[in-house]
């Protein structure tokens, strides 16, 4: 029998993590994120990062991985998340991952082989010298799924999609793929209005005291100096690109609130075109029902 993986999925502000960890108790599980943002250190309220208290004993993988001036791949998470899932199942324990990354989580349970495409850099300065909505319409036509999921306001990230996309020919996920685990995905399935209501609860807690705004500060301007560049922080988009702009006096606080709340919104819909294109997911509302599939899975 192969071994077995747990994947709690959903959109952002589903309620994964506080699900997972209940679900990692009953199940003896331990966690690894499939979180694109979480691997950079301090980067933890704009990241919705679990806390020690949260984690509630369990442990945690593929938090804190490496520093966000770091370009971090979709590769390197790969072998990671492979490594950290081989040494959960040596302890006889469930590996359960857990996030909102589709090609992240997907790299994982189907085993994708990424291409190890080098930088390009004349390529690249092609490409940059071109509009972004240009540059995203050439990645519709050339892999219309990498498109959906990936954060069409991100210059970078697209431009990296695209020449992955050139240079091999291929879209990413028709390339050869390999999977050595039995994997049963749970998604969490909220509402359109329920998932509005939950992104706008989480912003407002965020901002209390102005503790993300001041962790963005921190990062772009530690005590020890060698921050982050307002430009990289605008890279990890959400709450850090708005942060970022307002206290660059780009735009005002309610306009960062209110971009972070729509852009949130936008990326949720964009995380839910990617999970719906997977049929294995089993869609549930509640605890109860993933504790049930997840039995019937394990026996």
């Amino acid at each position: 029998m192969r071994n077995r993986i747990v994947v709690i999925l959903g959109p952002t502000a589903s309620g994964k993590t506080a699900l997972s960890i209940k679900l990692a108790k009953k199940f003896n599980g331990e966690v690894v994120s499939a979180d694109s943002r979480q691997v950079y250190k301090k980067m933890d309220i704009g990241s919705g990062k679990v806390t020690k208290k949260e984690m509630a004993g369990i442990p945690h993988y593929l938090l804190d991985v490496v520093s966000p001036k770091t370009r971090f791949t979709v590769a390197q998470y790969q072998k990671l998340a492979q490594k950290a899932i081989e040494k959960i199942i040596k302890k006889n324990k469930l590996p359960i991952i857990v996030g909102g990354t589709g090609f992240y989580i997907q790299s994982v349970v189907d085993g994708i082989v990424i291409p190890e495409v080098k930088p390009d850099w004349k390529l690249r300065e092609k490409l940059s010298s071109q509009p972004l909505p240009e540059l995203v319409k050439q990645l519709v036509a050339l892999d219309p799924v990498r498109a959906d999921n990936i954060d069409q306001n991100n210059p970078r990230r697209v431009i990296r999609a695209l020449e992955i996309a050139l240079k091999t020919g291929k879209q990413i996920l028709a390339l050869e793929k390999t999977n050595q685990f039995d994997v049963f995905e749970i998604g969490i399935k909220k509402s359109r209005e329920e998932l509005k209501e939950l992104i706008r609860r989480r912003l407002m807690a965020r901002l209390k005291n102005n503790a993300m705004i001041n962790e963005v500060k921190k990062l772009h301007n530690p005590p020890a100096g060698g921050g982050i560049s307002w430009k990289r922080l605008e890279e990890f988009g959400l709450e850090y690109r708005f942060v970022a702009q307002y206290l660059q006096n780009k735009i005002t606080y309610q306009e960062m609130v209110d971009k972070i709340q729509i852009e949130s919104e936008h990326y949720a819909k964009r995380q839910m075109t990617w999970f719906k294109r997977d049929k294995r997911i089993h869609w549930v509302k509640n605890r109860r029902e993933a504790e049930k599939l997840i039995k019937i899975f394990l026996n």
